[in-house]
């Protein structure tokens, strides 16, 4: 049987508007809005899963999508020392370091992971998909490191694939062979 994994983006945080490292902020009243009014937009899953974080959480339950399942394995990266820090403060601290971290894969100065290490488990996670549908409202970066791990992608890739808020990627087949939908916003009432 086929495995299908809908990864669906969390709708826009304050974090994600300013440029900063996620920090646990809940998700803007615009973004659950437009998440609520894409409520039964999305194929019937067999099983749904979510990123251990305020936003994905948030983003599942206004999408409707009742009992999701925190999977450990989505949970977004860990940035270390720069969690809920500005991207121009970490910037103008660390440009060695943060240039370490956008080209050196296995780089995690930071103190937290490195992209290698998040595209390990997501890609382990992925193989280990179970057959029917799966809709996993997961960080940005996951739908990043699925991606790069499905299609084979070297990890150089990583920093160049843009994940729009409250959009969803398609991934249908099973371990060592998948195929990709690509993404679009997700459909709402809104004209």
């Amino acid at each position: 049987m086929t495995s299908r994994v809908l990864l669906v983006s969390p709708a826009m945080t304050p974090a994600l508007r300013q440029a900063r490292f996620y920090d646990g902020d809940s998700i803007e009243d615009v973004g659950a809005a437009r998440a609520r009014s894409a409520a039964g937009s999305l194929p019937a899953p067999a099983r749904v899963v979510v990123s251990a974080s305020t936003r994905c959480r948030e983003t599942a339950r206004a999408l409707g999508l009742d009992g999701a399942v925190e999977e450990a394995a989505l949970r977004g990266v860990d940035v270390g020392r720069w969690r809920g820090r500005a991207l121009d403060e970490v910037t103008g601290a660390e440009p060695e370091a943060l240039g370490h971290w956008l080209t050196d894969p296995a780089w995690a100065g930071h103190g937290g992971e490195s992209v290698r290490e998040v595209c390990a488990r997501v890609g382990a996670w992925l193989d280990g998909a179970a057959d029917g549908r799966t809709v996993a409202v997961v960080e940005p970066e996951i739908v990043r490191a699925a991606l790069v791990g499905a299609l084979g992608l070297p990890m150089s890739t990583f920093w160049r694939l843009d994940v729009v808020p409250l959009t969803a990627t398609e991934l249908s087949g099973r371990a060592g062979r998948w195929n990709l939908r690509l993404g679009g916003p997700l459909a709402t009432s809104e004209a």
